[in-house]
């Protein structure tokens, strides 16, 4: 979060004719059973969420797999501005909603996210980069998990009076999204919730609606820049600033006509995601179903939040001082699952 950032340690176009448009404007593919009250992380909680409060949290539509352009990495506003950049993802879940503080209580109270009880060696790994798996947990990485739950709790508390949404116990911000969680305690969560952190490239198809290469997930046209407190909830440019929210993040799926192309809701707004990458530029290319595993500086986070202004909100935002070291916590940082089909 830029103004105080510095306390929490950061400052339709197909090219290759492929089905990246298959299940559009359901709003809820594959929500039967693509994450439901059997998700680890959902079995205790009601279904409330989304803008009814009556979704289960855990809803994972499935996204069709495809090919699209990521757009100019190099460019100062984040806009589509070349094909030069093409991506392959195959089929895919991703979550509808950012992971809720109800959600990350279940994974606290179940004793996970510690260094007594981290990921098993390779957890969440799959088929990326053409290997047969890749991308899952590092045993070397259990040191930086927290050591016990205590301090676990009292870490992710890192926002305070900075938009923080953990509490000590349940009360009105379970629907919220979870935040000031570090990119290990987002990698361990979405194992332990039978998932995997999506990579780059997944998200951002996502949040451009595939071949459609929105500007913004719920833009229509794609190429229309009109966004509002109506879309989603994101932070004003001028000072005073002004934000959609005084109070920071929302419940997630408050602002339903900014859902993306397959029902993901707050892919634009709200808080940041953590991603599998490693931020690195210019683009891996070629990019079949890719990941960017090489080690960096940092771990690349997408989606802007309420505190940013509407050009960090577009689907192809992706400057390296939003990406963050993996032990960063802040109050505008969150995290979202992927699943297999």
């Amino acid at each position: 979060m830029l103004a105080w950032v510095a306390a929490c340690g950061h400052f339709g176009f197909d090219p290759t004719g492929s089905p990246g448009d298959g299940g559009r404007a359901t709003g809820d593919g594959g929500s039967a059973d693509g994450g439901s009250s059997s998700t680890p992380s959902c079995v205790a909680l009601p279904a409330t969420c989304g803008a009814s409060a009556s979704d289960s949290c855990c809803d994972s539509p499935m996204i069709p797999g495809g090919t699209f352009y990521r757009g100019d990495d190099a460019s100062t506003d984040g806009m589509f501005t070349d094909m030069t950049h093409a991506a392959t993802v195959s089929t895919f879940r991703l979550d509808k909603y950012e992971v809720t503080v109800g959600r990350f209580r279940a994974f606290v109270a179940a004793g996970q996210g510690i260094q007594s009880s981290p990921p098993a060696s390779g957890a969440g790994a799959r088929s990326l980069n053409g290997l047969a798996v890749a991308g899952g947990w590092d045993s070397s990485w259990n040191s930086n998990l927290e050591p016990n739950s205590a301090a676990l709790e009292t870490a992710i508390a890192c926002g305070g009076a900075n938009y923080g949404t953990w509490t000590p116990v349940a009360g009105s911000n379970e629907n919220r999204p979870i935040t000031c969680v570090t990119w290990y305690e987002a990698m361990a969560f979405c194992v332990w919730d039978g998932g995997f952190l999506p990579t780059e490239a997944e998200w951002h198809y996502a949040a451009s609606g595939g071949s459609e290469q929105r500007a913004y997930p719920w833009s229509s046209p794609a190429s229309s820049l009109a966004i509002s407190c109506s879309e989603t909830n994101y932070g004003g440019a001028n000072a005073p600033q002004t934000l959609c929210s005084a109070a920071g993040p929302s419940d997630v799926g408050s602002w339903p006509d900014g859902d993306g192309d397959w029902g993901q809701s707050d892919l634009a707004g709200n808080v940041y995601e953590w991603v599998l990458d490693w931020y690195a530029t210019p683009y891996m290319t070629p990019c079949n179903d890719c990941a960017d595993l090489t080690v960096t500086s940092a771990r690349v986070m997408r989606g802007g939040s309420f505190y940013v202004d509407e050009t960090r909100e577009r689907a192809a935002e992706r400057l390296n001082y939003y990406a963050g070291t993996p032990t960063d916590r802040d109050g505008d940082l969150g995290v979202r699952c992927a699943r297999a089909p």
